[in-house]
């Protein structure tokens, strides 16, 4: 078990690499089981996720290779079960992602409930209207097992925009018999990168980019060498922390479409950055005031479906805005647990009102103090990293697992900037 301990006070300084998108590379693994040929995937971050997702492949039979760093080369020539391992499945909630692929190569999964972060509620039930609309028969009383003699095409209208479901619908699609229309569908740059490497393995979609996805299926896909996309709530974590240690850095590899969303959100908080090329920086000086709304209104953050301001990122902003000047609203609407941590923030010093499960209203800058912290889930821990490194003294935050499942490289990347963190081991 390890622990971070950040002495704050530090602004961050210099040049940093956007590592790859965490949530491309999950179900770009899992799609590798579709063909039994090789599959080579290029910038895959080194975190815990897709440590799991990998021990998964080499369950069901995989033959995996680490040529080189953040690169996978994966041969699922042989898979010689369609059993999901307990005690990987519950690591994480994207091994829900092997049932499309699974289901569309064996024509059976079992697989335990899946894991992941602790955030609320976060319904399946989408994930099992798609497959059953392609012809699957789905039995989820204790392990969700799923069957299908074949899987058949259809016009799917997915009951929310649920990437992870949309992302299974489309994996199990590709291969099906016919054309499938699915509606609704998510759109966020990790299902983009996902349809782009299924197409270049073979499939037949078009609508990339849309809510509306056209699958033409196709009897066999083949191996490929695809390099998945920047992490862009990597980049904007990392923006945040610029900003609310009052720093400098510039952010590589970036690809800027995919920061057009949270632009418009930074500057309500008065941050704005330069782009060059595929390079992103945030300047030393910035302006740190809230911009209001006409008439002097409170303004609003809040998240939706792509191209809407990602909900992963709620957690950051909120960090930030207690660093700003004036009085913002955080409006996470997607998941009831994610805002429960700023019980921290507040005992560090924050003038946060926790107006209920899903609103926030932060007013700030606030001088925010050294804490014990404990991470709760991938973003609301980074969160806590941030608030850290802008707290005085040293604050210390454990169940840093968590925060390890999203980010690579985390603490060595932090100390290049200048970041006063070492991880400890508390065993």
């Amino acid at each position: 078990m390890y622990e971070y301990h950040i002495e704050g006070g530090f602004p961050v300084k210099g040049t940093i690499k956007a590592s790859g998108n965490k949530n491309a590379a999950l179900p770009c693994l899992a799609a590798t089981l579709l063909t039994d040929e090789c599959v080579t995937l290029r910038n895959i971050p080194k975190i815990e996720d897709t440590g799991v997702m990998i021990e998964v492949l080499k369950a069901l039979g995989a033959k995996v290779e680490n040529p080189e760093p953040n690169v996978w080369k994966i041969c699922a020539e042989n898979v010689n079960t369609s059993t999901i391992p307990r005690e990987l499945s519950k690591k994480i909630r994207a091994s829900i992602l092997f049932a499309g692929p699974l289901l569309a190569r064996t024509g059976k999964v079992i697989m335990p409930p899946p894991g992941g972060d602790v955030i609320g509620r976060r319904r399946l039930d989408t994930h099992f209207l798609a497959l059953t609309e392609l012809g699957a028969n789905v039995n989820t009383t204790g392990a969700f097992e799923f069957t299908a003699n074949k899987l058949v095409g259809a016009d799917i209208f997915l009951d929310e925009t649920s990437v992870t479901a949309t992302e299974n619908a489309v994996m199990a699609a590709v291969i099906a018999e016919g054309k499938t229309i699915i509606n609704n569908a998510a759109s966020e740059p990790h299902v983009q990168d996902l349809c782009r490497l299924l197409t270049q393995m073979g499939a037949k979609i078009s609508g990339i980019g849309s809510n509306i996805l056209s699958i033409e299926g196709v009897k066999k896909l083949h191996g490929t060498d695809f390099k998945i996309g920047p992490d862009f709530m990597e980049i904007g974590s990392f923006i945040g922390l610029a900003a609310a240690t009052k720093g400098s850095i510039t952010i590589t590899d970036i690809n800027p479409p995919d920061l057009r969303p949270m632009r418009v959100a930074f500057s309500k908080l008065g941050i704005r950055w330069t782009i060059e090329g595929n390079n992103l920086t945030v300047p030393l000086e910035q302006e740190m005031k809230i911009n209001t709304d006409l008439g002097g209104m409170i303004p609003k953050i809040d998240d939706s479906p792509w191209p809407g301001f990602p909900p992963d990122l709620t957690s950051i902003m909120t960090v930030v805005a207690t660093q700003v000047e004036g009085t913002v609203l955080i409006f996470e609407k997607m998941f009831e647990s994610r805002m429960f941590f700023v019980d921290k923030l507040i005992s560090m010093g924050a003038r946060i009102t926790l107006c209920d499960p899903h609103r926030a209203v932060v007013s700030g800058p606030s001088t925010l103090h050294r804490d014990n912290l404990v991470s709760p889930d991938v973003r609301a821990g980074m969160a806590m990293v941030i608030a850290a490194m802008v707290a005085r003294g040293e604050s210390v935050i454990s169940n840093v697992y968590q925060i390890e499942r999203g980010y690579e490289n985390l603490v060595e990347r932090l100390q290049g900037l200048g970041a006063h963190i070492k991880k400890v081991d508390v065993q």
